[in-house]
């Protein structure tokens, strides 16, 4: 029975893949990556989460080319300075860093594909002072 609902069957995909950072403020762009587990999920309307479970790490969406890319850095480095006085030792400017963007990012699903404004990519931050393995967790929610 139906009683004037329309039943709708959601759909939940999950999907994780590894990188590896340089160290401090390292960019890298998952825009492809993150548009092919849409297309896999085979959700046609929903919504997209990625998600990076790191202390240190951040999720970006905004214009990836190199000269706002290098903004970027020195803003991050001008108000959260590597070399200010903090109790945590070591990289506390990471953990920081990574509090006030953020590690995770969510965008609409429509016709399949992630719906990103015309200059927008998705992309990963590291934000430790060292590199690392990194892990980016995709899910996928939807009909």
């Amino acid at each position: 029975m139906c009683n004037g609902f329309n039943v709708v069957h959601m759909r939940v995909y999950n999907e994780s893949f590894s990188l590896s950072t340089k160290g401090e403020i390292d960019f890298i762009d998952l825009t492809g990556k993150v548009v092919d587990v849409a297309k896999r999920s085979g959700v046609r309307n929903g919504l997209i989460h990625v998600f990076t479970p790191h202390a240190t790490g951040i999720i970006g969406i905004t214009e990836f080319t190199q000269d706002l890319l290098n903004d970027i850095k020195e803003t991050i480095g001008r108000l959260l300075p590597r070399d200010g006085t903090y109790e945590h030792p070591w990289n506390a400017h990471s953990h920081i860093r990574s509090l006030f963007l953020g590690s995770s990012k969510t965008i609409p699903v429509i016709e399949g594909k992630p719906f990103l404004g015309t200059w927008q990519s998705i992309f990963f931050i590291e934000t430790d002072v060292a590199p690392r393995r990194r892990t980016v967790v995709v899910q996928v929610i939807g009909e």
